[in-house]
């Protein structure tokens, strides 16, 4: 199932977290593991606080919920300076990706000499003293498979990137229970989000036989399971399914990466304060149909995996993945979520200087075709 020769001698690094509990109620079993630890942080919005009460943790614990849908650097200090504050032997991630990648932050900081701006990029972490724990609350991002962190810059509105092993979980919890109540709209984005990490990596110019094993499962799982939690938001086998396919999919992040449609959705969320799920959603269909002449065979696979069409015109591959979104009920048009045409230049330039995402992209993104996309999806 490849378009290009895949090597198997090409090294890649697979790293996951060294413990994951999964299934309905898998929660219970988190308390158990931190007992071990006497002082907890928990990073989490007001929405998953509650939750808190459900582990049953023993000890000194302090809950942090003052974090902002798509977090920047002042806000990320301000977590920084409860933690140093409280002095954690673990840390605690439960929310959405955005309130995990805050976690790994404290945990690799909170007690260090390093800033975030001395971290920033690939392995200059100097290593974690605290223990870790992350327990996603939606499934869209996989962020508590990964080791890498996202923060906005409030000058630039950019999204930094940091990256360390030392990020990684020790225990992450997949309990679907803890996404009944998330919301059919919100379900949906972050559920093409998830698919996104999949298929990105998949149809990626660094792709690898071993991530495409997972990321095709995650598609899978999309295809399968995605319209039921939206449609009913206790199933929780479909919630399962979805929290499943956000994991592969944050595997697929750490050795392959995301690549153009991930870059183009960046500015919708700093400009546009979307929610990064539907700012992925909206361009989704797009990215792919764009893709899908240097990766026919694959794209086929995601098309027979999502129940589409077999027509693989560029054309076709648009207008049935954007059905296929607005099925799930997303709003996929740019204007009416406040863009405008003249805003489009600036936010193309913007996506196009994510080299390290736009690089990956199996076909060649210049800012023409970024332009002509935003167009697209307008």
């Amino acid at each position: 199932m490849s378009d290009t020769p895949l090597s198997m001698a090409r090294p890649i690094t697979l790293l996951q977290p060294a413990r994951l509990e999964i299934g309905a109620g898998a929660i219970a079993r988190l308390a158990d593991w931190a007992a071990a630890y006497e002082r907890v942080f928990v990073v989490a919005m007001a929405p998953t606080a509650g939750f808190v009460e459900r582990i049953g943790l023993a000890g000194a614990v302090e809950i942090f919920i003052d974090l902002p849908p798509e977090p920047d650097l002042p806000a990320v200090e301000a977590v920084l300076a409860a933690a140093r504050a409280f002095r954690p032997d673990l840390v605690i991630g439960l929310g959405g990706g955005s309130v995990m990648d805050v976690a790994k932050l404290v945990a690799v900081l909170w007690d260090s000499e390093q800033t975030i701006a001395d971290v920033v990029g690939v392995g200059k972490v100097q290593g974690r003293r605290t223990a870790l724990a992350q327990v996603p609350t939606t499934s869209g991002t996989g962020s508590e498979a990964g080791i890498r962190s996202l923060v906005t810059n409030p000058e630039t509105l950019a999204k930094i990137a940091i990256e360390s092993q030392f990020m990684l979980a020790d225990i992450a919890v997949l309990d679907p229970e803890l996404t009944y109540s998330v919301p059919a709209a919100v379900t949906a984005a972050t559920g093409v989000d998830a698919l996104a990490h999949c298929v990105e990596a998949f149809t990626n110019i660094k792709a690898h036989p071993l991530i495409d094993g997972y990321a095709s499962l995650g598609i899978s799982l999309v295809g399968r399971y995605l319209a039921r939690a939206v449609a009913d938001g206790r199933d929780t086998e479909a919630r399962a399914g979805m929290m499943l396919a956000s994991y592969y999919g944050g595997i697929c992040l750490g050795p392959v990466n995301t690549a153009g449609g991930h870059a183009l959705a960046y500015p919708l969320g700093t400009r546009l304060k979307l929610p990064h799920g539907l700012a992925n959603a909206i361009i989704f269909p797009h990215v792919l149909a764009f893709n899908a002449p240097v990766r026919a065979e694959k794209t086929e696979a995601i098309a027979r995996a999502l129940g589409m069409s077999g027509n693989l015109e560029a054309q076709a591959i648009a207008a049935d993945s954007l059905a296929w979104c607005k099925a799930l009920g997303l709003e996929m048009r740019l204007s009416h979520h406040g863009a405008a045409e003249h805003d489009l230049p600036v936010w193309a330039e913007e996506a196009f200087a994510i080299k390290r995402l736009i690089d990956n992209n199996p076909r060649a993104l210049e800012l023409p075709d970024i332009l002509s996309i935003y167009r697209s999806a307008l």
